[in-house]
C-alpha cells in the first residue's frame, strides 16, 4: 500500500487569527488529512491558549472541502461514550464523511483528574478502555442503545440516524500493550503508534525501528487470533515521539529517509506536526511545506 502523509494542527491559535488558515493550508498542500489532539491541554502548552478538539474540527469541517480530519487521540479520560456519540455523529455529518476518530485509553496527564478523580492506574485505564470501545462503536451502528456496564452506562440512547460513513466513521485505535492491541483487531479500521517511550531519551532511531517491527508483529498476532487479516488496518505513526525527534523535518531528504525506513515496516501513514515556534514542534514552516508536497512523490 502506498504511503500517505499527514499532519496534526495543535489547537492553540484562535481560528480568526490564524487557526481557520492552518487548516486550510493543510488541505492547500495536499495533506491526507489534519488531526488534532484530543486533550483540555496539554503538556508545556497548559499554560497558554488551547481549544476544544470537536468544536475545532468542526469549525475545520466547514472551511476545506476534502481533507480528512479527526483525533489523535480522543480517550476516556473526560469523555463519556453516550454524549461522545453524539458529536462524532454530527462532526461526522457536517463534514460530509471526512472523520477519523482516533481513540485510545489515555494517561496521566492533565487530563486525568481535571474532572476532581484520582488519576486512574494502568490497569483501571485498560479496563475502561476496554468498555469505552465496544460501547462507542454499539452507539455508533445502531440507533438505540440501552447497556449497563462496570463504567459506563447507556439508557435507550438515541443516535440517528448515524454516521454518513457507513456502518460508521473508523476508529484509528492507539495501542501497544496486549488488550489495547485487541481491541484494535477487533474494533479499528486502523491502528496508531507513537514508538516506544522508552526510546526517547536515550534510544536510537535504529532501536526504535526494532522497536515498531516488534509492535507491527503484535498487532499481527492480536489480528490473527480475531481471525482478521492484519493488511485490512491502516498502520498509523505519529511523528516526534521516537528518537529521531524533530530531524526529519529539518530537510526533504531526511524526511523521505524516514519516512521510507517506517514505510518499509508497514506504515500506511505517517502524521508530522504543523510547526509551532518556540516548542517541541518548532521546523521550518518552508521545509515543512516542501516535505507535504514533494516527499511522498520521491519515495516511489
Amino acid at each position: 500500500m502506498s504511503l500517505r502523509l499527514s499532519t496534526v494542527i495543535l489547537p492553540v491559535d484562535r481560528w480568526h487569527e490564524g487557526g481557520r488558515a492552518k487548516w486550510q493550508r493543510a488541505e492547500e498542500l495536499g495533506f491526507h488529512a489534519a488531526y488534532t489532539y484530543d486533550h483540555l491541554s496539554w503538556r508545556s502548552f497548559r499554560d497558554g491558549p488551547w481549544f476544544g478538539a470537536l468544536p475545532t474540527l468542526t469549525a475545520a469541517a466547514t472551511a476545506t472541502d476534502r481533507l480528512r480530519l479527526g483525533t489523535l487521540v480522543t480517550s476516556p479520560n473526560f469523555r463519556h461514550p453516550v454524549t461522545l456519540a453524539k458529536e462524532l455523529i454530527s462532526l461526522d455529518d457536517i463534514s460530509g464523511g471526512r472523520v477519523t476518530l482516533g481513540i485510545g485509553a489515555g494517561g496521566n496527564g492533565f487530563d486525568a483528574t481535571a474532572l476532581g478523580q484520582e488519576a486512574w492506574t494502568p490497569k483501571e485505564r485498560a479496563d475502561r478502555f476496554g468498555e469505552f470501545v465496544p460501547l462507542l462503536d454499539r452507539l455508533l451502528t445502531e440507533g438505540a442503545v440501552s447497556q449497563k456496564g462496570d463504567f459506563y452506562t447507556a439508557e435507550e440512547a438515541r443516535n440517528l440516524p448515524g454516521c454518513v460513513q457507513r456502518p460508521r466513521l473508523p476508529f484509528a485505535v492507539a495501542a501497544t500493550g496486549p488488550r489495547g492491541l485487541k481491541l484494535a483487531a477487533k474494533y479499528g479500521q486502523a491502528w496508531v503508534t507513537t514508538g516506544d517511550p522508552k526510546l526517547y531519551e536515550e534510544g536510537t532511531p535504529e532501536q526504535s525501528v526494532e522497536a515498531l517491527r516488534g509492535q507491527i508483529e503484535k498487532l499481527g498476532k492480536a489480528c490473527a487470533e480475531a481471525d482478521r487479516d492484519v493488511a485490512d488496518l491502516d498502520k498509523i505513526l505519529l511523528h516526534g515521539f521516537t528518537p529521531d525527534r524533530n530531524r526529519p523535518l529539518e530537510s526533504v531528504d531526511a524526511f523521505v529517509d524516514f519516512a521510507g525506513r517506517h514505510h518499509e515496516l508497514g506504515f500506511t501513514e505517517i502524521v508530522i506536526h504543523w510547526p509551532i515556534a518556540g516548542s517541541d514542534f518548532a521546523a521550518d514552516l518552508g521545509i515543512f511545506e516542501a516535505i507535504a508536497t514533494e516527499a511522498i512523490g520521491r519515495l516511489g
